[in-house]
């Protein structure tokens, strides 16, 4: 018995990491052929998928300067790189799958190989495809780099209860034993509870070295504010022109869209922070997809874009509502005591914003495709990619490397409800750069746990 081992590639794989060939060391990596004929049904679409898998033909084509992909070719990390054959005859195979999919011919592939000895190693995205390859008897598993434990993923907060008296000093002195533990990194927040009452807190930011930032509530000209102590963390990094890579993570219903929309419009708007507000989000519909829609390219986003929209609405119609203020009339009333004084009266004023049509006229806001995004340098503007769990990591590196000069990107998703097939909590591209980027001076995350749409969609979250 031959007993080497060799890692069997499934086509998703390569489509999720076109760089995944390269992350096995010292061993042998096989890529059986109808791998290569489902890649070259992928090549020519405009779609992420597309560029990937032109992305992993072009490494194959550079490898064949090295010698025969057939017999095999030595990588720079020591490994062998070759693409398997299923021989013509090998009636010692049985199995009870058809051997016209695609899918169980890659099997087929890995089964020939153990049954010549070879210990193999099945490497597949796809979780039936695992549940197959099992019952065959092969060893087979998910491709794991950029992992992320789904209990001990980095929140970008910690959450510690103190004596009351503790948060009427300007730097408590749980601040300092944390500094000794040496277990606080850039951006991180410290949230400060009184034992007795979780509503009586403090929140402060550590910037590095020694220094913490006491977290305020911002003042925003539209009458809104943070509702819970995690969205005020939210806001503080979103403000902050010197975090430029920010991961806003959390279920439905938390605020995610709404706070980074509300931030961009006030740094927009009111500071002139950026030149444009830029939103994208991928394409991929929540159930059977209704076919292609018509029109122009704005007209067929504007359905994807939807919920951009509906916060816009929300912001909309907190800026619209007339705010009472207080003002002195001109006609002055007299009294017994005093004399003469103005009399104290009540006005009603509006906060206008325009709506999100009006801001894309003047140039203000673009909403974009994710699709057309790969190639561009994106300077001085605020940039937000919503339903980032939907996007592979790769897909998240090429967005995220888009980002010019004086621009911010933002980066916002929810890992529980994640439409991609070959996607999960740990491997989704917002969890894998929000664990990438954690201790860099430019980034912070915020993992966002209350749901604060309504009283009925936290109850959806908690039952269902």
């Amino acid at each position: 018995m031959i007993q080497e081992k060799i890692f069997i590639l499934d086509t998703n794989v390569l489509v999720y990491d076109p760089e995944s060939i390269f992350s096995f060391d010292s061993t042998l990596i096989g890529i059986p052929i109808i791998v290569l004929e489902e890649l070259d049904n992928f090549k020519s679409e405009s779609t992420d998928r597309g560029a990937s898998t032109r992305r992993v033909i072009r490494h194959l084509d550079d490898l064949r300067s090295r010698g025969s992909l057939k017999d095999g070719v030595k990588l720079d990390n020591n490994s062998i790189l070759r693409v398997l054959f299923l021989p013509e005859k090998h009636e010692t195979i049985s199995t009870p799958f058809m051997l016209d999919i695609a899918d169980n011919e890659i099997l087929m592939t890995a089964l020939y190989f153990k049954e010549q000895g070879w210990e193999v190693q099945f490497i597949s995205k796809d979780l039936n495809a695992r549940v197959k390859a099992d019952v065959l008897g092969i060893q087979a598993q998910d491709y794991l780099k950029g992992h992320i434990c789904k209990d001990a993923f980095y929140k970008g907060w910690v959450s510690i209860p103190v004596p009351a008296i503790q948060l009427k000093k300007d730097q408590p002195e749980e601040l300092s034993e944390l500094l000794k533990e040496n277990s606080l990194v850039p951006n991180q927040f410290i949230l400060l509870e009184s034992r007795h009452n979780p509503f009586h807190y403090k929140i402060y930011r550590y910037l590095g070295g020694e220094n913490f930032k006491l977290v305020t509530e911002p003042t925003f000209r539209w009458p809104l504010e943070a509702r819970n102590p995690q969205q005020l963390m939210a806001l503080d990094l979103l403000l902050d022109p010197n975090v430029q890579l920010i991961t806003l993570v959390g279920p439905a219903g938390t605020g995610k869209t709404f706070l980074a929309l509300l931030a961009g419009l006030d740094q927009i708007l009111v500071h002139d922070q950026y030149s444009r507000l830029l939103i994208s989000r991928p394409v991929i519909p929540l159930g059977p997809d209704i076919g292609y829609l018509p029109g122009t390219i704005e007209e067929k986003l504007h359905s994807w874009m939807q919920p951009i929209y509906d916060n816009m609405d929300f912001i909309m119609h907190a800026a619209n509502v007339a705010q009472p203020f207080e003002y002195y009339s001109n006609e002055p009333t007299y009294n017994g005591k005093r004399g003469m004084r103005k009399q104290k009266e009540v006005k009603y004023k509006k906060r206008s914003l325009q709506s999100l049509d009006e801001l894309i006229k003047e140039g203000k806001l673009s909403l974009e495709a994710i699709t057309y995004m790969r190639g561009r340098s994106i300077p001085f503007q605020y940039i937000l990619i919503d339903e980032v769990q939907n996007l592979t990591p790769h897909e998240v590196k090429t967005l995220i490397s888009r980002v010019g000069e004086g621009s911010k990107i933002i980066l916002a998703g929810d890992p529980y409800q994640i439409d991609c097939p070959y996607l999960d909590f740990s491997s989704n591209g917002l969890m894998v750069a929000s664990s990438k980027f954690i201790g860099q001076t430019l980034y912070g995350t915020v993992f966002l746990e209350s749901s604060e749409r309504s009283a009925l969609s936290k109850l959806v979250s908690e039952l269902l």
